[in-house]
């Protein structure tokens, strides 16, 4: 959906910078296609690292999760500080 918005957006730059001639025009649309291309290929970096960075929340969390299991917690003698430490990810179980 951004990619899809981000392109509208540069098309939308480029149409009335096309539509002109002779004047130095072209080279102006070029590079502001160009730095539109560059700005939606930086978004779509940081968006990857994002999901990469999600990605490896899940693992953690399926990580202490099975850890908290095979350890058979209590967890009704656990203060409610350290389960609620637990549940953010601020604490792990050692």
């Amino acid at each position: 959906m951004k990619k899809l918005a981000i392109a509208t957006l540069i098309a939308a730059i480029a149409l009335p910078l096309a539509a002109c001639g002779g004047k130095g025009d072209d080279k102006l649309g070029s590079q502001v296609e160009a730095a539109g291309e560059n700005r939606a290929d930086a978004l779509e970096a940081a968006a990857d690292n994002l999901e990469d960075r999600a990605e490896a929340v899940r693992d953690n969390a399926e990580r202490q999760s099975d850890a908290i299991d095979d350890a058979d917690v209590n967890a009704q003698a656990l203060p409610q500080a350290q389960k609620d430490a637990l549940v953010n990810g601020s604490e792990k179980l050692r």
